[in-house]
């Protein structure tokens, strides 16, 4: 007899085949497989999904709930194909609420102050790196696990572009550079090369170690470099995350392209593009990310409109 256990690493194997990285998903669903051994449940049911979900003596946040119940419903419609017994959590129970909290948007003083802050780090290589990080990230829009999976044949001085592989959903694309990142770039590697002549790892962006940046450990150093830079939230706003940079560059770049005059939307999909999104959707949010991008998209439809009439 097949366990639940053995059902959900068969399903999450055969998801990530096809492409999907499932590393929130994965570590939920097999936190309610855990729960169910440890109440010695066989079958799946709505009530121990229910009481799974919301057992979260952390938070009472029914957003939270929803979107935990979500992942156990989800596998749940797969296993009930394969095991008749199982309940699918009905959709109006803890329905799914979603919610996108706006990204903190960095000005340009606040990008020069934590490039400041980074350059305090010491030893001195440490400063280096993050602030290539940083800089790279703002200037690139790449996923921090980008960036950091970045090996140095992925990054062509040369020709002036990098190759972003395996992404978020599997793909691989193309990223230009500027030639002033080309320069930056090529400084670090020559500073890295001289504080590790023998490599460990084929990594471009290494620690004091030599060893290949792990993004899941950047937060907390992320947080000191903003505290030292001086950049406050308003009250209930989400703290800055490395994340926002990748937010800031695409908000930056659309305002340009509106203040340039450029028809948008017909540039939106190179945008999409070059962000390594699956769906322009994900990239049409970014309209709704910043007051001013907001102002700036409706004061061109107000003057569209103001011509036609």
């Amino acid at each position: 007899m097949t366990t639940i256990r053995q059902h959900a690493e068969a399903y999450l194997a055969m998801r990530r085949r096809l492409g999907f990285k499932l590393t929130t998903f994965s570590h939920k669903l097999m936190s309610f497989v855990s729960y169910l051994e440890r109440m010695d449940a066989p079958v799946l049911t709505t009530a121990a999904a229910v009481a799974w979900a919301t057992d979260t003596p952390r938070s009472t946040d029914q957003v939270h709930w929803s979107r935990r119940l979500m992942v156990v419903r989800i596998f749940a419609r797969h296993l009930q194909l394969l095991e008749p017994a199982t309940e699918v959590p009905p959709d109006d129970v803890l329905p799914h609420h979603y919610r996108r909290i706006p990204p903190h948007l960095f000005t340009p003083a606040e990008l020069a102050a934590l490039l400041d802050a980074a350059d305090q780090l010491r030893p001195v290589f440490r400063a280096r790196t993050w602030g290539t990080l940083i800089g790279l990230l703002a200037v690139t829009g790449l996923r921090t696990s980008e960036a950091c999976h970045l090996d140095c044949t992925d990054v062509d001085l040369a020709d002036e572009v990098l190759t972003v592989r395996d992404t978020k959903f599997g793909k691989s694309r193309l990223v230009p550079l500027h030639g002033s990142t080309v320069e930056a770039l090529r400084a670090y590697a020559e500073h890295r090369d001289s504080q590790h002549p023998a490599p460990r790892t084929r990594a471009f962006l290494v620690s004091t170690r030599g060893t290949r940046l792990d993004s899941r450990n950047l937060p907390h150093t992320f947080a000191r470099l903003v505290h030292t830079a001086g950049i406050r939230t308003p009250a209930g706003a989400r703290r800055p995350r490395l994340h926002d940079l990748r937010h800031t560059f695409a908000t930056a770049t659309l305002l340009h392209w509106y203040r340039a005059g450029a028809d948008v939307q017909a540039q939106l999909p190179l945008l999409t593009t070059y962000l390594g999104h699956a769906d322009p959707k994900s990239t049409y949010w970014y309209l709704t990310g910043a007051p001013e991008l907001l102002a700036v998209a409706a004061a061109r439809v107000e003057c569209s409109f103001g011509g036609r009439s």
